[in-house]
């Protein structure tokens, strides 16, 4: 492989700045700039050097050995003093060796992979951890960063392997000290891991909002104060406000963080019926987006009858609570009356749904369990027709094994036999 350098800090002027090198010559390159490297995992103050032998800069150099480093490769950083002059002059220098190149966009995570040290749910939970907002955002990412998805899944894993070869090893040893009948076992193991999973993917679609952010609609009557509720909660004018209805047409969205949730909240038209063309578009989308949120506030008075149905967790609030003092539930967006109460609310009801979150975080991660959920419900219809099906039942389970292994990246063959071999002694 080449070894690639990069800066590995945001560029622009900072108090420090980072320059990564990896590869089989990074020591070698390292030792040509700064003179003596550091003990592994220690660091040294040197002195950057161009290639005339000019001082570049003074830096703190690290020292990492392969494979116990990031990449899995040899490694060497350089903290430099954050200017950009001095950034510039240390990639220049770098760039002039014939054994080095610029480290293409992730590619130094990319190395981490491929050389076993991250899988790739790791190397998305790291990317979510550096993309992370909030607080929730934060642990969520820091769990998968940590391997956690991968040790489920590698536990999922091992049990469908250890189905598989009991049935591989009924078909292709008959004769040797093997269980007879290995259905029950089998059917407890397949079961097991479809109940865990079915639960992983319930709680993916609540870690897939923790991660990319709640939606909570703000639903109403034209007029009824939506947009001087948006602009409260934001504070800021975020939404044009008006004295005459339908002046919201298009969906206004803001962005906040709620005790760490990260939460979308949306302006909509105001719901009614038009003979106004783009009022009209504006009220469908209004419908279409507020039917999809994660959580509602209506916006309604006891008179209001709205087109959208209130779901069992939506908030319901008596609109313009300035002009009803004496009104039980009311907010305004005009006077802050309710608006901590009504936030309170909105945050209990986000946190009560992200108690129940899991693991996996991305689409394709409940695409790959909801193919293997789907792959083991076919095995345990197949054994329900006899052994004589053991050959299909396990050619199907090799097949859901190998959706399974698509979250983490991992595709092997062989350890159904390893498996065989340590369970049953065969061809001893």
């Amino acid at each position: 492989m080449d070894t690639i350098f990069a800066q590995a800090t945001a560029a622009g002027r900072a108090g420090v700045s980072v320059v990564r090198i990896s590869g089989p010559d990074a020591f070698k390159v390292a030792s040509d700039m700064v003179g003596s490297l550091p003990r592994s995992h220690q660091s040294a103050l040197r002195l950057v050097r161009d290639s005339d032998k000019s001082i570049i800069d003074q830096a703190l150099v690290l020292k990492f050995d392969g494979p116990n480093s990031f990449t899995g490769e040899d490694i060497v950083e350089l903290q430099l003093h954050g200017s950009m002059a001095v950034m510039q002059a240390v990639l220049r220098r770098l760039s002039m060796f014939p054994l080095t190149r610029l480290a293409e966009p992730g590619e130094f995570t990319r190395r981490a992979l491929e050389n076993g040290k991250l899988d790739l749910a790791q190397v998305e939970g790291l990317s979510d951890l550096i993309e992370a907002e909030t607080e929730a955002q934060r642990k969520q990412a820091l769990r998968v960063f940590s391997g956690h998805l991968g040790s489920i899944v590698e536990r999922w894993r091992a049990d469908l392997i250890r189905a598989a070869a009991l049935l591989e090893a009924t078909i292709d040893f008959a004769d040797e000290d093997v269980p007879v009948d290995v259905t029950p076992e089998v059917t407890t193991l397949l079961e097991g891991v479809s109940v865990e999973m079915g639960n992983e993917v319930e709680g993916s679609k609540i870690a897939e909002r923790i991660r990319s952010g709640f939606e909570v609609a703000i639903v109403g009557a034209p007029n009824a104060g939506k947009s001087t509720l948006l602009n409260a909660l934001a504070g800021r004018d975020a939404a044009i406000t008006s004295e005459v209805a339908g002046t919201t047409r298009d969906i206004v969205e803001v962005r906040m963080h709620l005790d760490g949730l990260p939460v979308t909240l949306l302006d909509t038209a105001g719901l009614r019926e038009s003979e106004d063309a783009v009022e009209v578009i504006g009220i469908e989308r209004a419908m279409a987006r507020a039917e999809t949120a994660d959580l509602r506030i209506f916006l309604k008075q006891p008179t209001d009858v709205l087109p959208v149905e209130p779901q069992a967790d939506d908030i319901i609030v008596h609109p313009k609570a300035d002009l009803f003092p004496d009104v039980k539930n009311g907010v305004s967006g005009s006077t802050g009356a309710g608006l901590t109460e009504l936030v309170d609310r909105v945050t209990d009801v986000l946190k009560s749904r992200s108690s129940a979150v899991g693991v996996a975080t991305h689409e394709r991660h409940r695409s790959a369990m909801l193919h293997t959920l789907a792959g083991l419900e076919r095995v345990k219809n197949i054994l329900s027709q006899g052994s004589e099906q053991y050959d299909i039942a396990a050619e199907e389970l090799r097949s859901s094994v190998r959706a399974l292994e698509t979250v983490v990246g991992r595709i092997g063959v062989e350890n159904l036999l390893d498996e065989i071999f340590l369970s049953f002694c065969i061809g001893k």
